[in-house]
C-alpha cells in the first residue's frame, strides 16, 4: 500500500489544514525541547482511498511524527493527527500497518512506540448501533472491541488502543463558505442573542501581540485553576505567538485575540490558521462579568477573521463526545455546539509497539501519571 517512504527537509511539508502536521508546528515543538522528521510516501488510490470508483495511479502525502524522549535511554515517536491520508474503514489497520513497518528503519534505534493521534474519522461515528435515539454519538465500543476491528486483515494484530488521548477526538467544524447570514441562522437562538448582547453592552476584541501576553496568561491561569486543567508556562505560548514558519511550504497566521470591557480583559483566545483552516486553539476567561457573554463575542470576531482570510472551515477543537452533563468537558460541548456546525468524532490515540516488554512497561507508568501534553 505504501511505497517510496522517503525523508523530507521539515521546511518542505506540505501545506495543510490540519495544523499538526505542518512545518510550524514542527518548529513550534522544536522550540519547546521536542525534534521531528518528516517523510514522503505514496498510497495507490485504487486500494485505499478512493471508494466505488476505478480511478487510478497514486497520492502523494507525508507526515510528520515528534520524537520524545521519555528517559535517557529510551524515547516515541508521536505522530499529531496524522497521517492525513485516510483510508477506507475496511482498510484502516492494515494500511497503518504497513506504514509503521516501513517507518521502523527510520525511526531511532531507541524507540520503543509509535503513536497515532489519528484526527480520522472514528469507525463507529457512522454505525447507527452508536447513537442514541436523539442522535447523540454514544462514543466507541470498549477498547478490546476496538481493538479487534482495527486489526483486521493485518498481519501482526499489533495495534493497541491507548488508555487515554492527547490531541481532542470530538471537535465541532463550523463551514465557512457559507454567508454570514447563514452561519448565524445555524446557531442556536442564545448564542446569537448572547453574541449581540456583549457587543450591546460595549465588549470590544482587539487583535494583540506579545506585549499583550502577559494578559493573556493571567486569564489563562485563572482559568486553568478554576477548571482544574494542566497549566503550560508562558514561554509555552510565547513560542506559539512568535513562530511563523514563514520561510516554509506550510506556515501559519497566530493571532491573539482579547475581548476587554471598560479596559478590563474578561476573555482571549489563540487563532490559528493554517491553509484554509482557523483553529480555535487555546481559549480564557475571567470570572469577572461573565453576565457580558465576552467569550461569544470574541468567538464571532475569531470566525469573522477566518472568512476574511479565506477560511473555508473553523475547528472549534475540543467537546465532550455528546450532550453528557456528567461528562467534564460539558460547558464547552454547550458553548461550542451553540455556534452551529457538524461534530466531528476522531479515532483518538492507537500504539503501535516497537518493542514489546517496554511497551508494557511505559504504558503501565503512564497510567500512574499525568500523561504529556503537546
Amino acid at each position: 500500500m505504501i511505497r517510496n517512504l522517503a525523508y523530507k527537509e521539515i521546511n518542505q511539508v506540505y501545506s495543510t489544514p490540519i495544523l499538526q502536521q505542518t512545518a510550524f508546528w514542527s518548529k513550534v515543538k522544536e522550540n519547546q525541547g521536542m525534534s521531528s522528521i518528516a517523510l514522503n510516501f505514496r498510497a495507490r488510490k485504487r486500494e485505499l482511498i478512493v471508494d466505488g470508483d476505478q480511478e487510478s495511479g497514486y497520492l502523494d502525502s507525508d507526515i510528520l511524527i515528534l520524537l520524545r524522549k521519555i528517559d535517557s535511554r529510551h524515547s516515541i515517536a508521536y505522530v499529531p493527527y496524522g497521517p492525513e491520508v485516510e483510508p477506507k474503514d475496511e482498510k484502516t489497520g492494515e494500511f497503518l500497518e504497513d506504514l509503521s513497518e516501513q517507518l521502523r528503519s527510520f525511526l531511532p534505534k531507541d524507540c520503543i512506540m509509535i503513536r497515532y493521534d489519528l484526527a480520522w474519522r472514528s469507525l463507529w461515528a457512522s454505525d447507527t448501533d452508536y447513537f442514541d435515539h436523539e442522535g447523540n454519538w454514544l462514543g466507541p465500543p470498549e477498547r478490546r472491541l476496538q481493538e479487534l476491528r482495527f486489526n483486521i486483515d493485518t498481519q501482526h494484530w499489533n495495534f493497541r488502543k491507548a488508555h487515554s488521548n492527547i490531541l481532542p477526538a470530538n471537535t465541532v467544524f463550523l463551514d465557512l463558505n457559507r454567508s454570514e447570514e447563514s452561519i448565524l441562522d445555524r446557531m442556536k437562538p442564545k448564542t446569537r442573542y448572547n453574541i449581540s448582547l456583549s457587543y450591546r453592552n460595549g465588549v470590544e476584541i482587539t487583535e494583540c501581540g506579545t506585549e499583550s501576553l502577559g494578559v493573556w496568561y493571567e486569564l489563562y491561569r485563572e482559568t486553568a485553576l478554576r477548571n482544574s486543567f494542566y497549566l503550560h508556562s508562558e514561554e509555552y505560548f510565547r513560542i506559539i505567538l512568535e513562530e511563523k514558519a514563514n520561510d516554509t511550504e506550510s506556515p501559519a497566521q497566530v493571532i491573539l485575540l482579547i475581548a476587554r470591557h471598560n479596559g478590563l480583559p474578561l476573555a482571549a483566545m489563540f487563532l490559528v490558521i493554517s491553509d484554509t483552516r482557523a483553529t480555535y486553539l487555546y481559549g480564557a476567561s475571567s470570572s469577572s462579568k461573565r453576565n457580558l457573554m465576552a467569550t461569544y463575542a470574541l468567538q464571532w470576531r475569531a470566525i469573522s477573521i477566518a472568512r476574511e482570510r479565506g477560511c473555508v472551515d473553523y475547528d472549534m477543537f475540543g467537546v465532550a463526545p455528546y450532550n453528557d452533563s456528567s461528562h467534564p468537558m460539558h460547558g464547552l460541548y454547550r458553548f461550542k455546539t451553540g455556534f452551529g456546525g457538524e461534530m466531528h468524532h476522531a479515532m483518538g490515540c492507537w500504539d503501535y509497539p516497537l518493542n514489546e516488554d517496554l511497551y508494557s512497561y511505559f504504558t503501565a507508568m503512564e497510567m500512574n501519571q499525568q500523561g504529556y501534553h503537546v
